[in-house]
């Protein structure tokens, strides 16, 4: 199982809410997850140094020359039951790499979260969002947000709703622009920011992203 987390605008919360389902889902009974990052932030978003490597992008800058178990040898720990594939530096792969990486996380047998980040077209992580099992729009439910999310190079599978109090639309609006159902709604939590931010979602996940998610993992 793939899933892949991503928006239509930046400032959506896409890493927290990929990074934070893949805790959710390494807390199942036996459960080992890939989280893989294509964006760039999570580690910082778990509060690790960035891991030192060629990461992804050079996995795929190696092309048909990386060798077969390279990817496995990328990986390093990010928490409990969760493998983290960071980006790394250099330019990101074109699509072909990127369509090589999605069949090879579908091929894996372990659950595998990737954050693709803000999706425009001719972006190369569109590949690995439009072969996932299960391709999630972050969104918040802002009339910009949605205008860009319909013109997405991606169609959601769901959508992650973060909720934020005051706005005129809600859930079935954005279930109708969009034409996905809503499968989470992530309320704005101050204490999710202070987790990041001392970067201790690995260790105190908030309650309320965890119920929040269960339904999306």
């Amino acid at each position: 199982m793939v899933i892949s987390c991503w928006s239509a605008k930046g400032g959506s919360g896409t890493t927290v809410v990929a990074t934070a389902l893949a805790l959710v889902l390494a807390r199942r009974p036996a459960a080992h997850v890939l989280l893989v990052d294509l964006a760039g932030d999570v580690p910082a978003v778990l509060g690790l140094s960035e891991p030192a490597g060629p990461g992804l992008r050079g996995w795929c800058a190696a092309g048909a020359q990386a060798p077969a178990d390279a990817l496995e040898r990328l990986a390093v720990r990010a928490g409990p039951g969760v493998d983290l594939l960071a980006r790394g530096d250099g330019p990101p792969g074109g699509a072909e790499r990127l369509e090589v990486l999605a069949s090879l996380l579908d091929a894996d047998g372990r659950p595998a979260v990737v954050d693709c980040g803000t999706l425009r077209h001719g972006d190369p992580a569109v590949a690995v969002a439009a072969a996932a099992t299960h391709s999630l729009l972050v969104t918040r439910p802002c009339y910009l947000a949605l205008r860009r999310a319909v013109a997405a190079p991606v169609r959601p599978s769901g959508v992650v709703l973060v909720d934020e109090p005051g706005r005129a639309l809600d859930r079935h609006d954005v279930e109708a622009v969009v034409g996905a159902p809503v499968r989470a709604e992530v309320a704005l939590d101050p204490g999710v920011a202070r987790a990041v931010d001392a970067g201790l979602l690995a260790t105190r996940l908030p309650r309320s992203l965890q119920r929040s998610l269960r339904d999306a993992a």
